[in-house]
């Protein structure tokens, strides 16, 4: 849910994860790239060179759009034509973005006619320095590709002894191969034992406004740190389940909340959840000490989208909105099935991300396909594969990959067809838009418990409401909106969702701010008076800070838009204080 609509980070994908090692920014001698870091870094990560981008950005000026740069570097390509001191052959393969000397020494080994080994050759250079250059990441096992990891990897002839080195103590791995049994696999046991503890957190929800205490100091700084209760870090969960799915046999039923998050009203906080070191301690902490539930949307769709989610919300008797989301890429996508090579055995997309990739990708990767007259090289292959993985890449047509179309993006997040589309929105800023919102079916799902309990309608506070990603959830639920006080700064998405507001014919209250600094303490209690107070307050604020794919202003909460969690967290002291004094009166 973004709330500065000028950057553009906002993925947990694991290939990105990486860069929590190292902040680097791209050097240049233009005095044009020290102004454009964010666009920069994404032209980098997409395969162009230092040079070109400078250049591109030079001609069309430092506030130009990252599709107009893009457009400008392939122009580049196709201009080019082959000069009496260059060859067709050399000028083909420099479109694919390869180094024109490991182009030419190709050419002297195989012989210029020899298309297929040349290409060979140059994937398979590109292939040995990424392993040379490969850096050591073995202190972030989770923050790995879910898909790529193997859980049974460790010994398992051995299952007490490979649980014990993934840090669960003897005494639990013992508890679980006993209930479970020694045939189940490392991975389902690894399973059982988080769900154990957090079972023993937790018990049934319920709620006591008696023993709400003042909550006291919740922050004297944004930035001063508070004491934990846990010296130990937090650590993600594999699978990414939280309390269970609907398409997985775990589920929890019980927990018990801290007193403090006991009472009314309900609050559902959402971000990233591959964050900075700490990051999700100190969440936790200014959110009455409640542990987050960690959720991947892979599990209950077709594309990841790894988020935790902290809220005092019911867990039992939750349910999926319907018709259910589809679980794999070709039933989600089923135009591609045709095009779809046996060698690409994708089965889910990897997080969503705000920009595309490049038709100078696309292109590369469709010459590198085309330089095989039968099935492609291994080394190809594995540069098309990884690629696709990365810019969520799908087939098109006959060695044609190309980005997701917003169409597919919104089916893809639980959005209704079009959400984001028309109202003179540019595809730059629909892509944004999307790639920061909730995966709404996972949201629904959470947000189920509540539809017995509101039969009448629900009033909501909605911060940091991106394209409404919560609302089109409770519209799913059929669950009325009597009101709803949204909060985002984005004036594109504010039309987004007034849009969707008067198009499903909703009968309640839409009430917009742009600015969470707008909703002081007096506000917030006239709004709530006006309305009899909120039932929900709902928000993830901006993941711009957090995000892993952010290389140059990954700060985590400290970040400038990333600290706006702490509005989140003023804003819910109010309500809930406002709340607490209007049930007294």
């Amino acid at each position: 849910m973004a709330q500065d609509d000028s950057a553009e980070w906002n993925t947990d994908d694991d290939l990105y994860f990486e860069i929590d090692n190292f902040q680097s920014s791209p050097k240049s001698s233009s005095p044009v790239v020290t102004s454009s870091d964010h666009m920069f870094a994404t032209l980098v990560d997409m395969g162009f060179s230092d040079d070109v981008i400078a250049r591109a950005i030079q001609e069309n000026g430092p506030n130009a759009e990252t599709s107009v740069i893009i457009d400008t570097i392939s122009k580049y390509s196709m201009n080019c034509e082959p000069s009496s001191s260059k060859s067709k052959t050399i000028y083909h393969f420099l479109a694919m973005g390869f180094d024109e000397e490991k182009i030419i020494k190709a050419i002297h080994k195989h012989g210029e006619e020899n298309m297929e080994e040349i290409a060979n050759a140059l994937l398979s250079s590109e292939a040995d320095m990424k392993e040379e250059d490969n850096i050591d990441w073995s202190d972030s096992d989770d923050e790995m590709n879910d898909d790529e990891k193997d859980p049974d990897s460790f010994d398992s002839c051995n299952p007490l002894s490979s649980l014990v080195k993934m840090g669960f103590s003897e005494l639990e791995v013992s508890l679980a191969i006993e209930r479970c049994g020694d045939s189940v696999s490392i991975a389902d046991l690894a399973d059982f034992i988080c769900a154990a503890q957090i079972a023993r957190e937790f018990d049934e929800f319920h709620i006591e406004p008696e023993e709400q205490k003042p909550r006291q100091n919740i922050r004297k700084s944004q930035k001063e740190p508070r004491p934990s209760t846990n010296d130990q870090p937090l650590r993600l969960p594999n699978p990414m389940i939280g309390f269970g799915v609907p398409n997985e046999s775990v589920f929890i039923t019980h927990r018990s909340l801290p007193a403090l998050a006991r009472a009314p009203p309900y609050f559902y906080y959402e971000n990233v959840a591959l964050a900075p070191t700490g990051v999700w301690e100190t969440i936790s902490r200014h959110l009455y000490d409640v542990a987050p539930e960690f959720v991947d949307s892979k599990y209950i769709c077709a594309a990841a989208r790894k988020r935790g989610y902290v809220h005092n919300l019911p867990i039992s008797n939750r349910y999926q909105i319907q018709p259910a989301p589809k679980l794999t890429i070709q039933e989600a996508l089923p135009v591609t099935r045709k095009w779809w090579p046996t060698w690409d055995t994708r089965t889910k997309l990897n997080c969503i991300l705000t920009v595309h990739a490049s038709a100078q990708l696309t292109k590369r990767i469709r010459l590198a396909l085309e330089a095989h007259t039968g099935e492609p090289s291994e080394a190809t292959k594995r540069f098309v594969i990884e690629q696709c993985k990365k810019w969520n890449l799908v087939w098109v047509g006959k060695n044609k990959a190309a980005p997701l179309d917003g169409d597919e993006i919104e089916s893809l997040l639980g959005f209704p067809r079009n959400h984001t589309r028309g109202g003179g929105i540019t595809t730059t800023e629909r892509l944004k838009s999307l790639g920061n919102s909730f995966q709404v079916d996972t949201v629904a799902y959470h947000l189920s418990v509540l539809k017995p309990l509101f039969p009448d309608g629900i009033n909501v506070l909605s911060l940091f409401t991106g394209i409404g990603g919560g609302e089109v959830a409770l519209h799913r639920l059929q669950i009325p909106m009597k009101t709803v006080v949204s909060v985002e700064i984005s004036e594109v998405n504010r039309n987004i969702l007034r849009d969707f507001w008067e198009q499903t014919n909703q009968r309640g209250v839409l009430i917009e701010f742009a600015d969470v600094q707008d909703l002081t303490k007096d506000k917030i209690v006239e709004l709530m008076k006006r309305f009899g107070g909120f039932d929900l307050v709902i928000g993830g604020s901006p993941c711009n800070n957090l995000a892993g794919g952010n290389r140059v202003s990954r700060s985590g909460l400290e970040g400038e838009q990333s600290s706006l969690f702490f509005e989140y967290c003023r804003i819910l002291d109010v309500v809930r204080e406002t709340t607490k004094e209007m049930r007294r009166s």
